[in-house]
């Protein structure tokens, strides 16, 4: 359970989005990405993959438009007396937004970049004569930066999350056996996770044996395991619409010596980074880190994805840990730690562990080992 109510924890989000506009000059801000409407309502059991919400947050106040078929949610969750102004107009998306603006007499006016353009364009058109008037401010992710320092409700549920994950771990080690397939074992681990209290799969379970495993993303099919096949298993538990995220790689019978061999790297790739990670790093930096031991190795054409991503609301989340992110990775931030090994024709190993990035170091939410698994005998 969370120590603090959905409603407070709100506003305390609320308050970090209106120090963002006054850092930037901003009069209002709208906001409509379901993920970030999750973070700043704080709400659970509500938004689901309709885009139907809009939220217009000006420096004094919030106002958020839905429809009838989520109102009363809403209501019941952040109460009719609070800081949140809810209606259900029977009006569109952007002319409501014009109607917000013209009423609180916003000149400069922040929306998404991900907003449609046929949002936008009626948002212009309804605006009228007073188009010239505002300036309609891009952001560019601005939100997914805020998002990335989870408080400590979100802690919770990301453990939460990890704690299911890890139960179908143990399960699906105890079932499988030579002659299941592919899609047989991804049936079992989701299957588990739901029984569990799982609000569903993370993301599209990956279960890729023996050459399948090469194919870092391979979907699984009707290839029944035999023995001697390495098995990677790639998925996460949804909880309170927080994801987990976790890769284990396990053998169908004993290893062969190059099995262990190629496993061994990614461990050392993936103990040596982790034990890198500190507020402030630079998270490309721990990236090449994980290449050099792998190239080193002399498998370095065998690893091209990046080491770890940040995960919380969304599977992929800021911040990253890649080539792509030259900067600081902040304390507080939730990051995956996956570096793997993929030949073709043969097999594919990753390793992967999610946790938070604390003062003290990395934390991984799991309590499961990186010991190589015997499975199926």
């Amino acid at each position: 359970m969370c120590e603090t109510s959905c409603a407070e924890r709100s506003a305390s989000r609320v308050r970090r989005l209106r120090e963002l506009m006054g850092e930037r000059g901003l009069d209002a801000m709208v906001v409509r990405e379901l993920a970030d409407l999750r973070w700043l309502t704080n709400v659970d059991g509500v938004l689901d993959e309709d885009a139907a919400h809009t939220v217009f947050v000006t420096a004094d106040e919030l106002f958020l438009h839905t429809d009838s078929r989520y109102y009363n949610a809403f209501c019941e969750r952040l109460g009719t007396n609070g800081i949140w102004q809810l209606d259900q107009e029977t009006l569109s998306a952007g002319k409501w937004v014009a109607e917000r603006i013209a009423a609180s007499a916003a000149h400069k006016v922040a929306i998404e970049d991900t907003l449609p353009l046929s949002i936008f364009d009626e948002l212009v058109e309804a605006l009228g004569s007073d188009a010239d008037k505002v300036e309609l401010v891009r952001l560019h992710g601005d939100l997914r930066v805020l998002r990335m320092v989870k408080d400590d409700d979100e802690i919770e549920f990301l453990r939460e999350a990890q704690r299911i994950t890890d139960a179908a771990f143990e399960y699906v080690c105890s079932v499988i056996r030579p002659g299941m397939t592919e899609r047989q074992i991804r049936g079992e681990i989701e299957s588990f996770m739901l029984k569990q209290g799982s609000d569903g799969p993370s993301f599209s379970t990956i279960v890729a044996a023996g050459a399948n495993g090469a194919n870092p993303h391979a979907c699984p099919s009707d290839y029944a395991v035999r023995e001697g096949d390495l098995i990677v298993l790639d998925y996460g538990a949804l909880c309170h619409g927080y994801h987990a995220d976790m890769t284990r790689t396990v053998c169908v019978g004993e290893p062969s010596e190059r099995q262990r061999q190629v496993y061994d790297i990614v461990r050392r790739a993936h103990e040596e980074c982790t034990a890198m990670l500190r507020p402030g790093i630079n998270g490309k930096e721990v990236h090449e880190h994980s290449r050099k031991v792998i190239s080193d190795a002399g498998f370095g054409d065998y690893y091209g994805h990046g080491l770890g991503h940040g995960v919380g609301i969304e599977i992929h989340e800021f911040p990253g840990l890649g080539r792509s992110w030259d900067k600081p990775v902040p304390a507080g931030s939730v990051v995956t730690v996956e570096p793997g090994i993929y030949l073709p024709g043969e097999f594919g190993i990753r390793l992967e562990d999610c946790g938070v990035l604390t003062e003290e170091g990395y934390k991984p939410f799991t309590a499961l080992d990186h010991e190589l698994r015997v499975v199926g005998v």
